[in-house]
């Protein structure tokens, strides 16, 4: 297992206890915020590794006498790490998003959460099923590009879109999404850089929709978005992210489904109005992506899941790869009160499924030992086909994420990185330009160092997961979901 050296400690700001034990310090807030720090690195980063990691993640949990019931609904900050001829600059900055705006003039949450919800009336809570104008725009989960445009991302249909370079955020939607919910787990159209997504409409009749909008779209002004398929649904499945296939959307139905009525009656906070049902087990649709034509009918045991790792065709069958879990329970690890208690969290199995379209069969297979969470693959050179590794995070004795895994799918063969009281976060691959292997790259995350109080970017070989660098943040920094990295 391929390990650090050891580092400085380095004071944490006032804010954050340095004795603050991990990995509660990573569900803590952070107000401090840097424009442009460079950092100091040890080591060395690679000549031709020049760009930006952006990351989005929650970072403020408490408003006033409120206090965000669940790791999702803290308010969302941007955090950007640069690397130039070999050096790292950081900056950070809450994103200036509807709901953080609201939030910061009321003193206390205006806008409903994924498991916070603040009083509103009747009124409001049917006006937030079927307007924009009461859904939150806290976009604490992934960034991307669409076009020019950096656009940061939640559940909801409201992208914020924000300067690369300030992190300062437009008072403008960047795209409509045709639903109230959607993934901020998009897909780019190689051919022509569009985004696909997935969104849910909900109504007296509900349905999943798959889009797309073009990457040129309006510059200044909200893009239109061009419904590809569409799938009539009863109760819909809470989806958080999809597959993509060169020929086809690949749509997992989990088990853990909603009555849309609830979600505007109940008085419930969003994700509490969803109930599990495993008698209905996993469900899974192919929707041509050309003609919009479904393919339906594949069925297996019911189970659940975030994150698609990939999705290819293989002859008659689709490949469909995700991190899953035997049920929803996982929803309920992830509430800050067991958090911060220390409660271990369940783990993801990389787990394989064949959809076999000559007479919807469905066989699973496990595909490794090693647990895996938050994935990341070589997306521009094996999304949409066969590929060989999946790099992510796995458990630790601490019940929290503790290691970087890569995955050898192949034969299930797996590399690890640890270190002692250090917490990694997502591990973002970025390829070597005119490489020739599928993971000659590297590896960025941003890892909490429980010990010294502070976080840092760590730079590994994607190959062998040996540490390359290691630039020191001067604060904490909140665990976060997803981010990317932006080439000069």
């Amino acid at each position: 297992m391929p390990q650090s050296t050891s580092s400085p400690t380095v004071a944490p700001p006032n804010s954050v206890a340095a004795s603050t034990t991990a990995p509660t310090l990573g569900f803590s807030t952070l107000e401090h915020t840097v424009s442009a720090a460079e950092l100091d690195l040890s080591g060395a980063l690679p000549a031709w590794l020049s760009g930006s990691l952006l990351r989005t993640g929650p970072a403020k949990f408490e408003l006033g006498g409120q206090h965000m019931r669940h790791w999702f609904d803290g308010l969302a900050m941007l955090h950007r790490f640069t690397i130039a001829g070999g050096a790292v600059s950081y900056g950070n900055r809450f994103l200036e998003s509807r709901s953080y705006r609201a939030a910061r003039e009321r003193g206390r949450m205006a806008y409903g959460e994924f498991a916070t919800d603040p009083c509103r009336s009747l009124f409001k809570r049917v006006q937030t099923l079927f307007s924009p104008a009461g859904l939150p725009d806290n976009a604490n989960i992934n960034v991307t590009k669409l076009g020019e445009r950096y656009i940061a991302m939640t559940e909801t249909p409201l992208p914020v879109q924000f300067d690369p370079r300030t992190l300062q955020a437009a008072q403008v939607r960047p795209y409509e999404v045709p639903g109230q919910l959607s993934t901020a787990h998009p897909h780019a159209d190689q051919a022509s850089g569009a985004m696909l997504n997935y969104a849910a409409k909900l109504g007296p009749r509900s349905s999943y929709r798959f889009f797309e909008v073009a990457a040129n779209g309006e510059r200044a002004g909200t893009a239109k978005p061009r419904v590809i398929g569409s799938l009539p649904v009863r109760e819909p499945a809470y989806m958080h992210s999809f597959g993509l296939t060169e020929r086809f959307f690949v749509l997992a139905e989990f088990p853990l489904v909603v009555n849309p009525l609830a979600l505007a009656l109940s008085g419930r906070p969003y994700i509490e109005n969803y109930r599990w049902k495993p008698e209905r087990g996993t469900r899974f649709a192919l929707l041509d992506r050309a003609s919009g034509e479904a393919v339906k009918g594949f069925q297996t045991d019911a189970c659940f899941a975030f994150h698609h790792v990939n999705a290819y065709e293989d002859g008659g069958e689709v490949i469909v790869d995700v991190c899953a879990y035997p049920d929803a329970g996982i929803i309920e690890d992830l509430y800050l009160e067991r958090l911060r208690a220390g409660k271990p969290v369940t783990p993801a199995t990389l787990t394989r499924f064949r959809l076999r379209r000559a007479d919807r069969s469905v066989t699973t297979e496990r595909l490794a030992d090693a647990d895996v969470e938050l994935p990341r693959i070589n997306y521009r050179r094996c999304n949409e086909r066969p590929y060989r590794y999946v790099c992510g995070n796995g458990s630790g004795p601490s019940g929290w994420i503790e290691r970087i895994v890569k995955v050898d799918v192949s034969d299930g063969a797996t590399l690890s990185w640890s270190e002692p009281g250090c917490y990694p976060g997502e591990p973002v691959f970025v390829a070597r330009p005119d490489g020739e292997r599928e993971d000659d790259g590297v590896l960025l995350s941003v890892v909490l160092d429980a010990a010294a109080g502070t976080s840092l970017l760590l730079a590994l070989d994607a190959a062998d997961l040996s540490e390359l660098a290691r630039a020191r943040v001067p604060h904490h920094v909140p665990f976060s979901f997803h981010g990317a990295f932006f080439r000069s």
